[in-house]
């Protein structure tokens, strides 16, 4: 079975990009929170659950998410979003699984913003974070999303610090325009073959 490399970062270091790097070459790439918000509005079990926890006005009338919605639910009260991620962890754990059998390459990537503050980097052959300064992060979650400075700060207070995952990494990546992403992608790539082939 293919080796799993867990790839993690805070909101806005650019996990997606450095993602899309890997898949040019040619390795697949478990994107674990897209994954969630599809299970989210596509399991009737796990719908029912989070209405149960956050109210009707979790999803909209089309059954899409009401993310605005839930983000300010949880992100006012710790115990709600413990118990939000209590429904979707195990749920995407278990969808992550029947993905990772199905692959055949020599590694696969597992993209996860939270993968150290739920654990989930235990069960990964590899570690990698990438990594990006603050102020960058902040500029780049601003564009994207339309959200304030307050907002993007609020959501990257409620993650862990850089330093503690990349404190648990095997590799890190440096996102603040100072080296080529390529290059480090392909550097880590080369390592990786060399090891996992072994």
């Amino acid at each position: 079975m293919a080796k799993q490399v867990g790839i993690t970062g805070g909101i806005g270091s650019g996990k997606t990009t450095v993602c899309k790097l890997f898949e040019t070459l040619g390795i697949p790439v478990y994107y674990a929170d897209y994954r969630a918000k599809k299970l989210m509005t596509d399991s009737e079990e796990l719908v029912q659950q989070i209405k149960d926890l956050i109210g009707t006005d979790a999803y909209f009338d089309d059954g899409s998410l009401n993310r605005p919605f839930i983000a300010s639910v949880v992100f006012k009260d710790q115990s709600k979003l413990n118990q939000l991620n209590a429904i979707v962890h195990p749920a995407v754990h278990e969808d992550g699984r029947n993905w990772q059998a199905a692959q055949t390459s020599v590694y696969t990537l597992n993209e996860a913003a939270l993968m150290v503050e739920s654990g989930g980097y235990k069960r990964m052959d590899k570690l990698i974070t990438v990594f990006a300064p603050q102020e960058k992060r902040i500029e780049r979650v601003m564009q994207r999303d339309g959200s304030t400075e307050a907002e993007v700060l609020a959501r990257i207070n409620k993650q862990l610090p850089e330093i503690e995952k990349i404190n648990k990494s095997d590799f890190v990546i440096n996102n603040d325009g100072s080296y080529p992403l390529i290059k480090q992608v392909y550097g880590i790539h080369q390592q990786l073959l060399r090891e996992f082939s072994k």
